[in-house]
């Protein structure tokens, strides 16, 4: 039976990366590569060998596997005094830091301008975990 080749497009759509990097691996060596003709193919065991992960039979079979989805929100308030900032920042950053390891990753940062008295706030998680920040913003400054 023959090894399954996979091709330097399919390596960077599977590994989330630009065609032009996979070939920068495979040029400099990092990537083990075959030249067919005018295009690389990189065999499975290659391409395990470079991830550390078992490649799969398809490719149609990694997106399925890695698919997520995130949020990204800037939000800006106007007319915020710096106890009501100092209170959304710390229970922005303490609702982020509270879930458990095993969750998708929640980045939160505040930035507060004292002269202008705005606050922007940038959140960038799962849907759901943002959603809820937002509810408790919107709580917070409704209080």
């Amino acid at each position: 039976m023959t090894e399954r080749l996979y091709s330097v497009d399919e390596v960077a759509e599977r590994l989330g990366l630009h065609v032009r990097t996979v070939r920068g691996y495979v040029r400099d060596g990092k990537l083990p590569a075959t030249r067919i003709g005018k295009q690389y193919r990189i065999t499975r065991a290659d391409l395990e060998a470079f991830t550390g992960h078992p490649a799969p039979d398809s490719l149609r079979e990694s997106v399925a596997r890695q698919r997520h989805s995130e949020a990204s929100s800037i939000i800006e308030i106007d007319a915020v005094d710096p106890g009501t900032a100092d209170r959304v920042s710390s229970l922005l950053t303490g609702a982020a830091g509270a879930r458990g390891a095993a969750a998708q990753p929640l980045r939160v940062q505040t930035l507060y301008d004292r002269e202008r008295a705005r606050m922007k706030v940038i959140l960038v998680g799962g849907l759901g975990d943002t959603a809820r920040l937002l509810e408790y913003l919107e709580g917070v400054l409704a209080s």
